[in-house]
């Protein structure tokens, strides 16, 4: 056991590094934007949706570089998983959850359909670089659709008012400053922090002898999916949760996306036999689960986050 602890050190040290270093890389990214004009939609649409998935991102892209798919693959379907049953169950246990009309009659289907989609696509086992392609190019045209059906005031930055101290050019140029340091070290702090988890995570699966992708579907999975998880909570607490349930179903559409996608063009993504009969089918069950509950009375109450936190136990004990 004691050899164990150096690990588990390494994969904490790491889990603890690439959450400052996605929060830095949040704040910086769109105060600069705002600062330099652009829209709330497209800060909205890009930075944050790059932010809050930028862990998994890049805890998947080293390890499909370091040639550990399964712990890439581990990690997304445990961050969907994390997403629907955890982060909304504890979310909605602090404040019930509103759901917006939106969320049911378009997140949801767009999330459904490409969480069965990932299964003629894999049934060869293997994400190939043209899959990749085809997951970018579901989510592009998603964005558009996106883009041109919503409103401004659906998607909200996560960075408050535009700096009204900013006044003249002098001022404006420092705080760009600050924004460009923040967004470099967050960027730093994400591949260094993205390295540590893959290297400690397996290690500690080596050592205990289960799979990668069990250790991806676990402890990655939730320490990557901190950054939603502190923000979702924070919001709750502030009973500030009317756009909550659609920021996460929407999370759950880039991670299928934009991770898988990436990560396949980078390099090619073999996928292990019991993933399609048991982690995607754990995604599937949790997915289909959600969506009657979001239609009774479009609201997530107390007792249907319990529910949603319970099942995500048992689907994590059945997995494991």
């Amino acid at each position: 056991m004691s050899g164990l602890m150096p690990d588990l050190a390494v994969l904490i040290s790491g889990i603890v590094v690439l959450y400052f270093g996605a929060e830095w890389l949040v704040r910086g990214a769109s105060r600069l934007a705002s600062s330099l004009g652009v829209s709330p939609i497209v800060i909205g649409l890009t930075v944050v949706s790059l932010g809050t998935s930028a862990p998994e991102l890049v805890v998947c892209l080293v390890a499909a570089l370091q040639g550990n798919p399964g712990l890439a693959i581990g990690n997304v379907m445990g961050s969907n998983l994390a997403n629907i049953g955890l982060i909304l169950g504890l979310t909605s246990l602090v404040h019930p959850l509103e759901v917006k009309h939106r969320v049911v009659w378009r997140e949801m289907p767009v999330m459904l359909l490409i969480t069965f989609a990932i299964y003629p696509i894999a049934f060869d086992r293997v994400l190939s670089r043209m899959d990749g392609f085809m997951l970018l190019l579901v989510l592009l045209a998603y964005l558009v659709w996106v883009f041109r059906s919503g409103h401004p005031d659906e998607i909200k930055s996560s960075h408050g008012p535009r700096d009204s101290m900013a006044t003249s050019e002098e001022a404006a140029s420092l705080l760009n400053l600050k924004d460009i340091g923040h967004v470099a070290l967050g960027s730093a702090f994400l591949v260094l922090g993205g390295y540590c988890i893959v290297k400690g995570a397996v290690e500690v699966a080596s050592a205990l002898g289960i799979s990668e992708v069990i250790i991806g579907l676990t402890v990655v999975a939730i320490g990557t999916s901190l950054p939603e998880l502190a923000t979702s909570l924070v919001a709750a607490m502030r009973q500030e949760v009317d756009i909550a349930v659609g920021n996460i179903i929407g999370s759950n559409i880039f991670n299928l996306t934009a991770i898988f996608g990436t990560t396949a063009i980078v390099r090619p993504i073999m996928i292990p036999e019991t993933v399609l009969s048991r982690e995607l089918a754990g995604v599937v069950f949790m997915s289909l689960l959600l969506l009657p509950i979001l239609r009774n009375g479009w609201q997530i109450k107390r007792w249907e986050g319990a529910l949603l936190l319970t099942a995500y136990i048992g689907m994590g004990w059945w997995l494991i």
